[in-house]
């Protein structure tokens, strides 16, 4: 028997099973009532809650695209005194969180047709936003926009992969080395597009 959760703990609670059922089964193999198992309540719950799969799937993304959101809503810092206040360490933070919606936004979503253009859209936000803070390293447009994508897919993969396979207690330490990577990478480019 489903135990009586507020709706909107009830909501949280199936985004964040449909997210892990998604991820392991695709959109077109997921049924609610998958779902529902997932969560150890009815179809009839998930149904009362979302009207349809898409209606899910769409909750999902949005519930990782809103945090990212808030993460950075508060100035950036550098990264230098606490890791995690970085813009690595805020998008590592939200992957930590919601790690099987992180991986259905950055890896699947762009597979499955009806939440493509999410996909699309938020690859570009997130794009723009790189572009933006690489403004003041590359002069020439193409290498700005190449690096950018380039920097973008590196971290979400590269966390993704963390994801799959690193050990959570051993976060801090992945954290380091994405940081400290990413920031010697864009010192090299850099230097080299300062050279000429």
């Amino acid at each position: 028997m489903a135990v009586r959760m507020p709706r909107a703990e009830r909501r949280e609670q199936l985004v964040r099973c449909a997210a892990s059922v998604f991820v392991r089964g695709g959109f077109g193999a997921t049924s609610m009532d998958d779902v529902a198992r997932e969560a150890g309540v009815t179809r009839l719950i998930v149904y009362r809650i979302f009207e349809t799969k898409d209606d899910l799937y769409r909750a999902v993304l949005d519930a990782v695209l809103d945090d990212v959101a808030g993460e950075f809503d508060e100035p950036l810092g550098d990264g230098a005194d606490d890791p995690r206040r970085s813009v690595v360490g805020r998008v590592f933070g939200v992957a930590r969180r919601q790690p099987d919606g992180f991986r259905l936004l950055w890896r699947h979503a762009a597979h499955e047709p009806a939440f493509a253009d999410t996909a699309a859209v938020a690859k570009v936000a997130v794009t723009e936003f790189a572009l933006d803070l690489l403004r003041d390293v590359f002069d020439d447009p193409v290498l700005r926009l190449w690096a950018a994508e380039s920097l973008v897919t590196f971290l979400h993969e590269s966390i993704c992969l963390w994801l799959d396979d690193g050990d959570p207690a051993r976060d801090d330490e992945c954290l380091m080395m994405l940081v400290d990577g990413v920031r010697a990478t864009v010192q090299r480019w850099a230097e080299r597009a300062a050279a000429g």
